[in-house]
């Protein structure tokens, strides 16, 4: 037997930068063309944004093929959509010196950062998020992916993006109820990673509330300082990097049990909650600890307990799905102290047993 190592990388290496600011939009296409010069640009949106002003301000005059995602949301994260991406981009005569620009929310980010993954075997993506939770977390990090009909980003690539522009005063055309939930990974954020942010953001959440642009700024700041370090020390989430799923394995069956009819952050709050029962039931939870995650997510208006209409068993089976699952059964992750995730073993997602989780879902 002969045998020949070939040494390389599943992703691309290199770094990228984020601009945060206020007003930056218009700029975003100049500052694209001095990062890769005139070569061919693609834009993914969706109808909201678009019906926002956020796509004319990006253009500022100029013609670019785009692509309006219809309906906005989840509904339309599916394999489907991006083959209509991608097609659409072949009859514009597109090629491997294609840059996509993802304006919009996670929803969009995913989904355009998924097409540009496979577009020609990938070409990159600009990430400009346009929504808490896309500027918090989605848009930083390389996660691509859309849903299946049995369960969320089954399909998906890590393909980093080539520069992550956040301009703030977006979040002025949000409405409150997804501007509200997409505050809910800050929370997370805070959890896992930084105590003092979370007291930041207990003490400014009325002006975060207020959309005070520079307090805006300061949080997207903290998120995508909290998340690029994590990503740095762990790209493709061999270990480390599954902390940023703090809250998220209950939330996304919680999501997916509701028809996408909670938000993404509504469904993480409530995951959240979960979590802190789970650490309860371990022994390195306290009652006092998870008061303090309730009063935040309550002053920000999302749910924290399991609406009456998603059972214990739906969530159960489609936990039983989730992506990361062994053995039809995810570990989890979880905290010892705020600002600290429970580590065992060297590892940061941990057994827990079904009969736990059950018990919580009984009690959320």
């Amino acid at each position: 037997m002969s045998e020949i190592k070939v040494t390389t990388s599943a992703v691309q290496t290199q770094g990228y930068s984020i601009a945060i600011g206020t007003g930056l939009l218009s700029s975003v296409l100049s500052d694209v063309e001095k990062q890769f010069g005139k070569t061919g640009k693609f834009v993914v949106t969706d109808e909201n944004v678009a019906s926002a002003g956020h796509l004319e301000t990006l253009l500022s005059g100029r013609t670019i093929p785009t692509f309006v995602i219809r309906p906005a949301g989840e509904t339309s994260k599916n394999i489907s959509t991006v083959v209509e991406i991608v097609e659409e981009m072949e009859r514009e005569y597109l090629g491997r010196d294609t840059v996509v620009l993802a304006l919009g929310g996670g929803t969009a980010g995913d989904i355009a950062g998924f097409a540009a993954a496979i577009f020609k075997r990938g070409v990159p993506v600009i990430q400009i998020p346009t929504t808490t939770v896309a500027q918090a977390d989605s848009a930083v990090g390389g996660k691509t992916g859309v849903d299946s009909t049995v369960s969320k980003n089954a399909f998906g690539a890590f393909w980093q993006p080539a520069g992550v522009h956040i301009d703030v005063a977006t979040l002025k055309t949000l409405d409150d109820r997804q501007f509200r939930a997409g505050l809910v990974e800050s929370v997370k954020h805070a959890l896992i990673a930084d105590a003092e942010y979370f007291g930041f953001l207990e003490s400014n959440l009325d002006r975060i509330l207020q959309r005070e642009m520079d307090v805006l700024e300061q949080v997207a700041y903290s998120n995508c300082r909290i998340k690029a370090a994590i990503v740095q020390a762990d790209p493709t989430e061999k270990n480390q990097r599954r902390i940023l799923n703090y809250g998220h394995t209950i939330g996304h069956a919680v999501e997916s049990a509701s028809g996408f009819e909670l938000l993404h952050g509504e469904s993480v709050a409530i995951g959240l909650m979960a979590a802190g029962l789970i650490e309860i039931e371990l022994g390195f939870g306290s009652r006092e600890r998870l008061e303090k995650v309730r009063k935040i997510l309550s002053r920000l208006g999302v749910p924290t307990a399991l609406p009456e209409n998603i059972s214990k068993n739906s969530l159960i089976e489609t936990i039983r799905h989730d992506k990361k699952a062994i053995n039809k059964w995810p570990k989890f992750v979880l905290i010892d102290i705020i600002g600290a995730v429970h580590c065992q073993e060297g590892q940061w997602a941990v057994d827990v047993r079904q009969e736990v989780v059950e018990k919580v879902l009984g009690k959320l």
